[in-house]
């Protein structure tokens, strides 16, 4: 996916992304502070926002390839299974009764949030914060799904998090947002152990200044 010269105003804030490339196949990580606009990114990307100006190059893809796992689950209220199938039923895809007995037992009712994202094989899912209030164990198994994913059938992905140890772990190319604009690309490496920009440099000290204040506070 290209992104070229992208533009939204909402109220005050501007996002304005000269260039951005999110190689096909890949895991991408998007980081920066609240309100730097990367919410606002992935609703441009996926068609709920329009653009002011620029252009999103998605390369072929269409609205069903795409879904989003948020921070907060919106479920049905309906039973596990229809909640499971409902990409499926928006898209017109008739269900495999075998395929979904075999994500419900590879993931346990408490992951449903995330196989409904993945039931029926879109090739770019964006992760917005989903893992941040996840138990350890829980975030261990969503991370071995991405990799047991792109093992078997590579898709895009575009995480969204603060939490930099995964990001780390996870993701082929890391971008970094400062108010609206994507201000550098590169590998984890370069941008979360070898920074070079001194926004960069702020913001993962400010980010682990209040990893170290959460830490304290969970063992009071």
């Amino acid at each position: 996916m290209k992104i070229s010269k992208l533009q939204k105003k909402m109220g005050q804030f501007t996002l304005q992304i000269e260039e951005l490339y999110l190689e096909s196949g890949k895991v991408h990580g998007l980081i920066g502070t609240n309100g730097c606009g990367k919410t606002t990114l992935s609703k441009l990307i996926q068609g709920i926002l329009v653009p002011d100006g620029g252009r999103i190059d998605y390369e072929g893809l269409t609205p069903r390839d795409i879904t989003m796992t948020t921070q907060r689950p919106y479920l049905l209220h309906d039973t596990v299974y229809q909640n499971l199938i409902y990409p499926l039923k928006i898209r017109g895809i008739r269900p495999d009764e075998a395929k979904m007995d075999a994500w419900l037992e590879r993931c346990g009712l408490l992951q449903k949030k995330f196989i409904r994202a993945l039931v029926f094989d879109p090739a770019f899912v964006i992760v917005d914060e989903t893992l941040s209030n996840l138990d350890p164990d829980s975030t261990e198994l969503f991370e071995q799904l991405m990799r047991e994913q792109q093992t078997k059938n590579k898709m895009t992905w575009l995480l969204i998090s603060h939490q930099l140890v995964h990001v780390r772990k996870i993701c082929d190319q890391v971008h970094f947002m400062e108010q609206g604009n994507v201000l550098v690309s590169g590998t984890p490496e370069e941008i979360l152990l070898h920074p070079s920009h001194p926004s960069i440099r702020r913001y993962l000290a400010d980010t682990e200044v209040s990893y170290r204040e959460n830490e304290k506070n969970s063992e009071i």
